[in-house]
C-alpha cells in the first residue's frame, strides 16, 4: 500500500537534512469556534461559562498521520474585569511515537474602549510534556536514528494575547508560547547525523466580520494568519453563513495547502456542534497519499448568568 509507513521517516528524515526540526502549534480548520487556544485574551469574552473540545485527524489513511484534541473552559468572574480559563491539548504523532501535552492556565483583563467595544488582555502560563519513543521510530525504518527515548519530558511556557470586539467585528494578536526551548540534541563526536528540535513562536493575527445580511441570514469573512521562524507563512480565509441561529455552513482555504467544508449545527442554546472537512492541495493530497483531513467541534454554555454583553454566536 502506498500510504503504509510513509509520514514517520519523512517528517524525521527532514530533521536530518535540516539539523534542526522548528515545531510549529497544532492547526484549525474551526478556530473561529476555537479561539482560546491560539489567543489568551479571548478567555470569558463570551459573558458565560464556556466549555469547548476539538478533535483533528490529520492526513486520514496515512499511517502515522498527526491527531490533536483541544480541551478549554473559559469564564469571566462575576463583578469583576477579569476573565480565567484552562486549556489543554495533545498532539500524537506517528501512533504514539511522538506525544506532546500542553497545559495551561490564563487570566484576561477586558477594558471599555467605547459603549460597544472591549479590548482584552491575555496571559497563560504553563507547559508542555514530551515524550518521543525512537523505539517506535525504528519500526517505521531501523536506520533513521539512535537516540535515548523523551519520556515526559516537561518544559514550562507562557504566552500573551490581546484582543478587541465589539457586536460585529473582532481581532486578535497572540503568541501563545513565548519561550523558545530545545527539547532534544543528540551530538555525537563521530559525525553522526545530529537532531534537534525547538519550540519556536507562533505569531497568530485573527480577525473577522458579520454582515447581516437579512433578520435570519448572517454572514462572516474571517482570517487566521500564523507565522514562525523557519516555516512558511500560514494564511487561512473562511467565509461562513448563519442562519436562524441555527445552522452555518461555509467553506475555507489555507493558503497553498487546503481547501475546506464548515457546517455547524447550535442543537440547544447552550449546546453547538460543528464538523470541518479538508482536501489538500498539496503533492500529499494530489497523489492520493490520503484522504483528507476532518475535525469535530463540541461548544456547551451555561446560560448567561452576569450582567454583561455577549459576544455574538458567531464568534
Amino acid at each position: 500500500m502506498v500510504r503504509k509507513h510513509f509520514l514517520i521517516p519523512f517528517l524525521f528524515i527532514g530533521m536530518a537534512v535540516q539539523g534542526l526540526f522548528a515545531q510549529q502549534d497544532a492547526q484549525y480548520t474551526q478556530y473561529m469556534y476555537n479561539t482560546m487556544s491560539v489567543n489568551p485574551a479571548y478567555a470569558g469574552s463570551r459573558g458565560q461559562l464556556s466549555f469547548a473540545g476539538l478533535y483533528r485527524a490529520q492526513w486520514v489513511g496515512l499511517d502515522g498521520a498527526p491527531e490533536t484534541f483541544t480541551l478549554n473552559l473559559h469564564s469571566p468572574i462575576r463583578n469583576s474585569r477579569l476573565g480565567y480559563g484552562i486549556s489543554i491539548v495533545n498532539d500524537n504523532i506517528g501512533d504514539g511515537v511522538v506525544q506532546e501535552t500542553y497545559l495551561d492556565a490564563v487570566i484576561s483583563y477586558t477594558i471599555d474602549v467605547s459603549m460597544d467595544a472591549k479590548l482584552s488582555f491575555g496571559l497563560k502560563a504553563g507547559g508542555n510534556m514530551l515524550s518521543l519513543d525512537f523505539n517506535g521510530l525504528r519500526n517505521f525504518d531501523q536506520e533513521v536514528v539512535q537516540q535515548d527515548n523523551i519520556d515526559n519530558k516537561f518544559t514550562p511556557n507562557f504566552g500573551l494575547g490581546v484582543y478587541y470586539h465589539t457586536d460585529k467585528f473582532y481581532a486578535g494578536l497572540s503568541a501563545p508560547n513565548i519561550l523558545e526551548t530545545e527539547y532534544f540534541d543528540n551530538d555525537n563526536s563521530e559525525g553522526s547525523i545530529n537532531f534537534l528540535s525547538a519550540q519556536r513562536i507562533n505569531f497568530y493575527l485573527i480577525t473577522g466580520y458579520v454582515f447581516d445580511l437579512s433578520p435570519d441570514l448572517q454572514f462572516k469573512p474571517a482570517l487566521l494568519t500564523k507565522a514562525v521562524g523557519g516555516a512558511p507563512l500560514q494564511v487561512d480565509l473562511s467565509t461562513s453563513f448563519l442562519f436562524a441561529d441555527k445552522f452555518s455552513f461555509g467553506a475555507a482555504y489555507r493558503w497553498d495547502a487546503a481547501l475546506s467544508g464548515l457546517v455547524g449545527f447550535q442543537l440547544t442554546e447552550q449546546l453547538m456542534i460543528g464538523l470541518a472537512y479538508d482536501k489538500e492541495t498539496t503533492e500529499l493530497g494530489t497523489r492520493k497519499f490520503n484522504d483528507g483531513s476532518f475535525e469535530v467541534f463540541l461548544r456547551w454554555e451555561l446560560l448567561k448568568r452576569f450582567q454583561r454583553t455577549v459576544s455574538p454566536r458567531f464568534f
